[in-house]
C-alpha cells in the first residue's frame, strides 16, 4: 500500500488519532532563539535539543500554502485583525465586544485551515470572536541525544553601511548550527473538538486531515534553506482508534515506538547510527480497537 492509500485509511475525522514524528536535522539551526541569539534551543539542564510547536505548525502552514494554496489565518501579510474584522463584514452577527460573535468565529474556521486544525485566539481587537481550541495539539520536539550547538564565524564580501565601506573588503558574521540532531515530537487529535460546526467543533473534514498527514510527511521539502542546514522527516507513525474517545491512553502508545538515545560519551552524526524499534503495522494486539500507520520512516 503506498502513502497515498495509507493516508486515505486514516483520514476519518469522526476518531482519535496520535502519531509519533522523528525528524533530523544536519548542519543546521532547526529552531532559533531569539532570547539567545537565535542559537539552537537547548534544555540547560540536559543540554536536549528541542524544537517549539509553534515552528512545527508553521512548517504545516507553508507546506500547504505552498503546495494547495490554502488559506491560512497565521501569516504575515495582513493583520490578524483585519481578516478579523473583514469576516465580520460577511457574518450577520451583531457587534458587540463583551461578547464573543459566534457568527464571526464560525465565518473565521470555515475560512481559514489552520483555524479549524489548529486553533486560534479571535479576540484582539475591535471584533471579539472568541477563541477557538483546535483539535490538533503538537509537543514541543525533543532531541534523543544531547545536541552541541556550535557558533562559527563567516565572512562576506559586502559591507553594511559607508562608514564600514572604509575599514576593509570584507564583514565578519555569526551563523549558529547543530552538526547533527534527531528529535522527536508527539501529537494528537481530538475528534470531539474537531466535529461540525453545528455541534460546537472546529469543522473539521476528511480532506483536512488527508492534508495535514501530506504535510508532516513533506514538513520539509519545500522549506529548504542554508541557516536549517539539511532537515528530513525520519518517521510518521499514527495510531488510530475505532471511536472518538479511544481504545488506549496516549501515552502507552507513543512507547510502541522506541528510539533508544546513544548515550554519555557519543557523538552522533547520522540517522544510521539509530534504531527505530517499533511494532508490525495494523492492528495492535495488545491494544483492541488501535491500529499502527507508518507513513514515512526511514
Amino acid at each position: 500500500m503506498n502513502t497515498e492509500q495509507k493516508i486515505a485509511n486514516i483520514s476519518n475525522p469522526a476518531v482519535r488519532h496520535e502519531f509519533v514524528l522523528l525528524f533530523d536535522v544536519t548542519n543546521g539551526n532547526p529552531n532559533g532563539d531569539p532570547d539567545a541569539a537565535n542559537a539552537p534551543r537547548t534544555d540547560p539542564e540536559t543540554q536536549l535539543g528541542f524544537v517549539t510547536d509553534v515552528a512545527i505548525k508553521r512548517k504545516v502552514r507553508d507546506y500547504l500554502q505552498l503546495a494547495h494554496g490554502t488559506p491560512m489565518f497565521i501569516q504575515s501579510r495582513v493583520a490578524l485583525n483585519t481578516l478579523i474584522e473583514k469576516a465580520q463584514g460577511e457574518s450577520e452577527g451583531k457587534t458587540n465586544n463583551k461578547v464573543a460573535n459566534k457568527d464571526v468565529r464560525n465565518t473565521m474556521m470555515g475560512s481559514y485551515y489552520d483555524i479549524r486544525l489548529f486553533g486560534a485566539v479571535l479576540s484582539t481587537g475591535k471584533v471579539n470572536a472568541g477563541q477557538v481550541r483546535g483539535p490538533v495539539q503538537i509537543t514541543f520536539a525533543r532531541s534523543i541525544d544531547r545536541v552541541l550547538p556550535l557558533d562559527i564565524t563567516i565572512t562576506r564580501q559586502a559591507r553594511t553601511t559607508e562608514e564600514r565601506m572604509e575599514t576593509g573588503t570584507t564583514e565578519i558574521g555569526r551563523k549558529s548550527v547543530l552538526p547533527y540532531g534527531l528529535y522527536r515530537a508527539h501529537g494528537f487529535f481530538n475528534p470531539l473538538l474537531g466535529r461540525s460546526r453545528e455541534e460546537g467543533g472546529t469543522g473539521v473534514t476528511e480532506d483536512d486531515l488527508r492534508l495535514f498527514w501530506e504535510a508532516l510527511v513533506n514538513l520539509f521539502n519545500l522549506d529548504r534553506s542554508a541557516s536549517r542546514g539539511e532537515m528530513a522527516v525520519r518517521g510518521l507513525y499514527v495510531f488510530s482508534h475505532d471511536n472518538a474517545l479511544g481504545k488506549a491512553p496516549a501515552h502507552k502508545l507513543f512507547k510502541l515506538v522506541n528510539v533508544p538515545a546513544l548515550g554519555e560519551g557519543k557523538a552522533p552524526r547520522s540517522f544510521d547510527e539509530y534504531a527505530v524499534e517499533r511494532p508490525q503495522e495494523g492492528a495492535l494486539p495488545d491494544f483492541s480497537g488501535v491500529t499502527l500507520t507508518v507513513l514515512t520512516e526511514g
